[in-house]
């Protein structure tokens, strides 16, 4: 009988920084899909659009701060 293994929170957050940028390998998506939970994926890709975000904001603040 085979055990399905989750994957770590480092894998995840790997995998969502990976698929963001579009440079995914397929043996990782493949692990992904079989391993992995979805609730997971969308969790990591929610909180680094999050964080994307804000890191967006502060550098305006920051630029608009200095003119």
């Amino acid at each position: 009988m085979s055990e399905r293994k989750g994957t770590g929170i480092k894998s995840v957050v790997l995998s969502a920084l990976s698929a963001a940028f579009g440079v995914q390998k397929r043996a990782n998506l493949e692990r992904d899909f079989q391993q992995g939970k979805p609730a997971h994926y969308i969790i990591a890709g929610i909180a680094g659009t999050v964080l994307f975000v804000l890191i967006l904001l502060f550098v305006v603040y920051v630029v608009t701060q200095n003119t």
